[in-house]
């Protein structure tokens, strides 16, 4: 729920004007999403969200692409470790089985890492499928995401 509730505050981010934690919960609100002040708070922390200016010089949320791309790494990492149950391959198809309602956080988190080798993710609610090339990347992908299981 958390990592699509932060999902969900990325999205409403980037296609709004978010000046609050209020405006934040409200919108969250508008998409089902029942939150309290406090749960907004820990998301922004979280998130590394920060204020730029936005129009008419009014300060509204943002997550600046350089941390977005560290703390993808560290949230993969702790995915990974919490809900990840296995991997597997077969030729240039890497797959991962997670507990179910957990693939598509995973999943968004593997495609925002943007590493060599991943040419997509499609997620399902307890599996991610990584097509990888070129398929000697197959490896190196395995070893990266084994690591982050530690």
């Amino acid at each position: 729920m958390k990592a699509l509730r932060q999902r969900k505050i990325k999205e409403i981010i980037k296609n709004s004007s978010i000046s609050t934690q209020e405006e934040l919960a409200e919108a969250l609100k508008k998409t089902g999403f029942e939150v309290t002040q406090a749960t907004v708070s820990r998301d922004i922390k979280e998130l590394r969200l920060i204020k730029i200016a936005g129009q008419d010089f009014v300060s509204v949320y943002s997550l600046p692409k350089e941390q977005e791309m560290v703390q993808n790494e560290e949230r993969l990492r702790l995915m990974m470790q919490e809900f990840v149950i296995e991997i597997d391959f077969s030729e240039n198809i890497v797959v991962l089985k997670t507990y179910p309602g957990n693939a598509h956080g995973v999943a968004s988190l593997l495609d925002g890492s943007k590493w060599p080798g991943i040419i997509g993710t499609l997620a399902g609610d307890d599996t991610i499928l990584l097509v990888i090339k070129p398929k000697e990347k197959v490896e190196v992908i395995l070893g990266k995401l084994k690591s982050l299981m530690k």
